[in-house]
């Protein structure tokens, strides 16, 4: 919890986007980070590579829809220094998880758990409202490479590890926003309910 100057304590929100390709789920997160009316610092995790025309057209295209006000952070892996460090003041709105995953499937099993376990602490104890994107890759076709198995086994278990802490969790798709926090039963509360009986 935060103390403010009128002595109010106030919990830093904590709000997951995802969905899949040009869902809108950015556009829907620049929307919440707006509506915080806190200072908002973009964090980018992509990667910038001249030579990659389309990529660079892609950046553009986010870079033009935000307020000249607010701060970026080009951040391809350090995301937890940030977090621990954020003032209470400030929205962070990290786009995207997706490619902060990639620039980490480089490291070997065992340092990537330690990444994502420091992820997950300082998600926790950061004093700013994070608001974090998460592409949707796991519902197609087991990619046939081991590369982009690997990609999408490690994006998925970040999304779930996010979305069990974070509270709003919205799925954006067809055009449409959904609040799985409110739909939705956590897998944890879940599995120690009953179970309905098998059809």
């Amino acid at each position: 919890m935060i103390e403010i100057s009128n002595k109010i304590e106030v919990a830093p929100k904590l709000i997951l986007v995802s969905g899949p390709a040009r869902s809108g789920k950015s556009e829907v997160a620049e929307g919440l980070a707006a509506a915080t009316g806190k200072a908002v610092i973009y964090i980018a995790t992509a990667q910038v590579d001249p030579t990659d025309l389309e990529w660079q057209a892609r950046i553009t295209q986010h870079q033009q829809r935000r307020p000249d006000s607010w701060q970026t952070i080009e951040t391809p892996l350090d995301l937890a220094t940030i977090l621990h460090t954020a003032s209470p003041q400030s929205c962070l709105l990290i786009d995207s998880l997706g490619t902060w995953v990639a620039n980490c499937l480089e490291q070997e099993e065992t340092l990537w758990q330690e990444t994502l376990n420091n992820l997950r602490e300082s998600l926790t104890l950061t004093r700013a409202d994070i608001i974090l994107v998460s592409e949707e890759v796991g519902w197609g076709v087991i990619p046939p490479y081991p590369l982009g198995r690997k990609f999408r086994d490690r994006l998925g278990s970040v999304t779930r590890t996010v979305g069990a802490i974070a509270n709003p969790v919205y799925l954006v798709t067809s055009g449409y926003v959904i609040n799985l926090s409110q739909l939705g039963t956590p897998i944890s509360q879940f599995l120690v309910q009953p179970l309905p009986p098998y059809p």
